[in-house]
C-alpha cells in the first residue's frame, strides 16, 4: 500500500475515534524539570492500569520488547549519564521466552539528565519512548510516542513540578487527567487533513468490522484458575491419607468420636468440628506467606526465578525423596507434639482443636514432602502466589475433613477400608519417585535462568525415563527399599500401575526424537522450552509452516486458491503468541486446519525492519505528542487498530478472499477447544457460501 493510503487510514481512524476495543492501559505524563548548575531532567511518567505492565529497558535479546527512551534536540544538548528507571520492578523467569524478564506494574518513571550546549538560546527538546504493554493474556502492539517541549535557559521551565521516586510505586495524583488531556486529538486539524485526501481511500469498500456470523460462540475469558490448585491440594490430601503416618489413625480417630461419647449425636458433631479444625489449621499455614507478600510484594517472583533458591528446592526435593524411600524420617521436634497433645486435656472445642493440631504435627513426616510439593508448584503459578498456596492447602485440609466427617457420619464404612500393611510403604516409595521427577523441574529452571542451558529438553526427558524405569522395576519387585517386606508378593494393583509406568516410558521416549510438531504436550509446563534443545532449528519455521507476512500478498493468494485467510496479529516478543503456537497450533486436530484449510498470514506488530523512507511518517496527536510510523511493525500495528479495532496480540481474524470478516475475531491465549471452534465456525460458513 502506498504512503498516501497509509496516511489516509491513519487520519480517518483518528478522526472517527474508533476506540471501543482498542486498549490503552498506559497513561504518559511528560515534564522537564530544572536542576541546579544549568542542568535539566526529562521525566516520562507511565501509569499502568491494574494487571498491566511494561517491560524494562534492560531485557535479554529474543524476549520481550524493551522500553527505549531517547532524548534529543536539533538545537544541541549534552546527555548526562543514562536513562534511569524508578518504580516497583518485577524480575522473573519466562517459560515462553526461556529468559529472565524485567517489567514494571502500577507506574514507573524514566529520567534522563542533560545540559544545553548553548546556554544563551532556547531549545526544543524531543523525548521519544517506545514500549510494549502486556498482561497475563495478551500483549499490545509496541507503541512509539514523541513528546516535544521548549525550554529556555533564562526563563522558568513550563512545568517544573517535582516528581518524586515515591510516585513510581503509588498512584500519581492528576496523572490520568493530564494524560487524557495530552492524548486529545485536535479534531479541526485532522478533519481538514481528511477532507483533502478522502477521495484516495481505497480500503473503505472492504468490510472489516461486521462479521458475517459468530456461530453463537462467545470467547471465554482466560483467567488464573485458583480452583485448579484447590483440586491439586485435594488430591494431594487424599494421597497423604494413604501413607503410614496417617492411614492407621483414621479408624482410631473416628472411633474415638463415635464410640467414646455416650451421646452419638454429640460425637458426630465433635467429629465434624474436628474435621473443620483440620481444614482451618492447613489454611492458617498459608497466612505467613500473605504477610510476607504484603511486606515485599515481589518476594515470590524473586524466589521462583532465583538460581540459588531453585537449586535449593532441587536439593530439598531430593531430600524429600530419600525420606519417602525410607532412608530417614523428616519429623518436627517431639516437644511440639508433646505440648499439643497435653493441651488436648482442656476438653471441649479447645481440646478438639489441639487434637487436630496433634494429628497435623505427628503426620508431618509423610505430609511434609507433599506440602513442600504444593509450595513449589504454587511458586511457578502466574497469579497471586499466596492465594494459590491458600487454595492448595485448603484443598489438602478439605480432603481430610471430608474423610473424617463422612466416616463419623457413616462409621460402618470403616469396615470396608483396607487393613494397614506393606501397601502403605509402597505408596510412600511411589511418591519418592514423583519427588525425584519434580526435583528436576527446579534444576531445569535454575539452568534456564542462569543461561547455562546444560539441561537440554532431551536430557531432561532421558533422566525422567530413567526415573520412570526405576519406578517400574520397583513396582514389579526388582528393587527393594529399607521398609519393604523382602518376601512380599506383588499385588495386582502394583502390576497394573507398573504396566502404566511402562506406557509412560514409551510416551516419554517419543520426546527424544524430532517431529513435525512439539511432542509431550501434557508435560509442556514442566519440560524445558522447545528452543532449549539439541535438535531445534529456527529455520524450520512455525511447526513446519511458512506463513505470509504481508496482508495484501496473502489476500491475493487467498483469491487464487479460494480459501479463507487466517490473519494472525503477533509479535516476536509476545509470550502468549508463542504459547498458542507451541501448545494449541501443534495439536493434531488444529495443525491440519492451519496447513490445508486456510492461508496463514502472520503480521508482526513489533517487526523493527525500517519501512522505505517514502512510507515513513508521523501523526500529530496534539499537545506535542506524535505517533511515529517508521517500521514494518508500526505499519501492521496501525493496520490492526484501524481495520480491526483492536491492538492486542495474539489476535486472530478469519477473512474471506473478498476481504470480509467471516466470524467474530478472538484474542489472547485460549484453550484448544475454543480456538478450534473459532476456526471451524468460520471455515464452515465460508464453504457454505461458495
Amino acid at each position: 500500500m502506498k504512503f498516501k493510503n497509509w496516511l489516509i487510514l491513519i487520519l480517518v481512524f483518528l478522526f472517527q475515534g474508533i476506540t471501543a476495543q482498542i486498549k490503552d492501559p498506559v497513561k504518559l505524563k511528560y515534564t522537564i524539570n530544572s536542576l541546579p548548575n544549568n542542568e535539566y531532567e526529562a521525566v516520562l511518567t507511565a501509569t499502568m492500569e491494574k494487571d498491566w505492565h511494561i517491560y524494562s529497558k534492560d531485557l535479554p535479546e529474543d524476549s520481550g520488547i524493551p522500553t527505549e527512551v531517547i532524548v534529543s534536540s536539533k538545537d544541541g544538548i549534552e546527555l548526562i549519564g543514562k536513562v534511569i528507571e524508578v518504580g516497583k520492578k518485577h524480575d522473573e523467569y519466562s517459560e515462553a521466552f526461556g529468559a529472565q524478564i524485567v517489567y514494571y506494574s502500577n507506574s514507573v518513571l524514566f529520567k534522563q539528565k542533560f545540559k544545553l550546549k548553548n546556554n544563551t538560546k532556547p531549545a526544543n527538546v524531543v523525548t521519544e519512548i517506545t514500549y510494549q504493554t502486556c498482561n497475563d493474556r495478551v500483549c499490545l502492539a509496541p507503541n512509539t510516542l514523541e513528546f516535544e517541549q521548549k525550554i529556555s535557559p533564562t526563563a522558568a521551565v513550563a512545568e517544573t513540578a517535582s516528581v518524586t521516586e515515591e510516585a513510581a510505586s503509588t498512584s500519581i495524583a492528576g496523572t490520568n487527567a493530564d494524560s487524557a488531556k495530552a492524548t486529545n486529538i485536535e479534531e479541526t486539524t485532522i478533519a481538514e487533513s481528511v477532507a483533502t485526501v478522502q477521495e484516495g481511500l481505497k480500503v473503505a469498500s472492504i468490510d472489516f468490522t461486521n462479521p458475517q456470523t459468530d456461530c453463537g460462540i462467545a470467547q471465554k475469558q482466560n483467567s488464573e484458575n485458583f480452583w485448579t490448585y484447590l483440586l491439586l491440594g485435594f488430591f494431594g490430601g487424599l494421597i497423604a491419607l494413604l501413607t503410614p503416618c496417617v492411614f492407621p489413625m483414621i479408624p482410631l480417630t473416628v472411633s474415638f468420636f463415635t464410640k467414646g461419647s455416650k451421646d452419638k449425636a454429640k460425637g458426630k458433631r465433635d467429629a465434624f468440628i474436628y474435621g473443620f479444625f483440620i481444614l482451618l489449621i492447613f489454611v492458617l499455614l498459608s497466612v505467613p506467606f500473605h504477610i510476607i507478600d504484603g511486606i515485599a510484594g515481589n518476594i515470590f517472583n524473586q524466589i521462583s526465578t532465583s538460581v540459588g533458591l531453585n537449586i535449593a528446592f532441587f536439593v530439598i526435593f531430593l531430600f524429600f525423596a530419600g525420606s519417602f524411600f525410607g532412608y530417614y524420617d523428616i519429623t518436627l521436634p517431639s516437644a511440639i507434639a508433646n505440648k499439643s497433645s497435653k493441651a488436648e486435656d482442656a476438653g471441649g472445642i479447645i481440646g478438639i482443636f489441639f487434637m487436630a493440631l496433634t494429628l497435623v504435627i505427628v503426620s508431618f513426616s509423610c505430609t511434609g514432602p507433599i506440602l513442600g510439593s504444593l509450595l513449589g508448584s504454587s511458586l511457578t503459578g502466574s497469579a497471586d502466589i499466596p492465594m494459590l498456596l491458600t487454595f492448595a492447602l485448603a484443598g489438602f485440609g478439605f480432603s481430610w475433613a471430608i474423610v473424617f466427617g463422612l466416616l463419623a457420619l457413616f462409621p460402618q464404612a470403616l469396615q470396608s477400608l483396607p487393613k494397614s500393611g506393606g501397601w502403605m510403604n509402597t505408596v510412600k516409595v511411589f511418591l519418592g519417585f514423583i519427588e525425584l521427577g519434580l526435583a528436576l523441574k527446579f534444576l531445569s529452571k535454575a539452568d534456564l535462568v542462569s543461561k547455562t542451558f546444560f539441561l537440554k529438553r532431551e536430557l531432561f526427558i532421558a533422566i525422567w525415563i530413567l526415573i520412570s524405569i526405576g519406578l517400574v522395576l520397583y513396582l514389579f519387585g526388582k528393587i527393594k527399599f529399607p521398609h519393604d517386606d523382602k518376601n512380599a508378593k506383588i499385588s495386582m494393583t502394583r502390576k497394573v500401575i507398573g504396566v502404566l509406568g511402562i506406557g509412560f516410558v514409551v510416551y516419554l521416549i517419543q520426546g527424544l526424537f524430532p517431529g513435525e510438531r512439539p511432542k509431550l504436550q501434557y508435560l509442556s509446563g514442566i519440560l524445558p522450552p522447545i528452543n532449549v534443545s539439541y535438535i531445534h532449528d529456527e529455520k524450520d519455521g512455525i511447526l513446519g509452516m511458512h506463513p505470509e507476512h504481508d496482508y495484501f500478498k496473502a489476500i491475493e493468494i487467498a483469491k487464487k486458491e479460494n480459501k479463507p485467510m487466517l490473519v494472525d496479529f503477533t509479535g516476536y516478543g509476545c509470550e502468549n503468541c508463542r504459547k498458542m503456537e507451541e501448545f494449541v497450533w501443534s495439536e493434531p486436530d488444529i495443525l491440519p486446519i492451519l496447513q490445508n484449510e486456510v492461508i496463514l498470514v502472520s503480521l508482526y506488530v513489533d517487526d523493527k525492519e525500517a519501512l522505505p523512507e517514502s512510507e515513513q511518517t508521523s501523526v500529530d496527536m496534539g499537545n506535542g505528542q506524535k505517533k511515529k510510523v517508521k517500521t514494518i511493525g508500526d505499519k501492521w500495528s496501525l493496520f490492526q487498530q484501524i481495520n480491526f479495532n483492536n491492538n492486542s496480540q495474539p489476535h486472530y481474524v478469519l477473512i474471506s478472499p473478498d476481504g470480509k470478516v467471516i466470524n467474530t475475531p478472538v484474542s489472547g491465549y485460549m484453550p484448544k477447544e475454543d480456538f478450534k471452534a473459532f476456526l471451524e465456525c468460520g471455515i464452515t460458513f465460508f464453504k457454505k457460501g461458495k
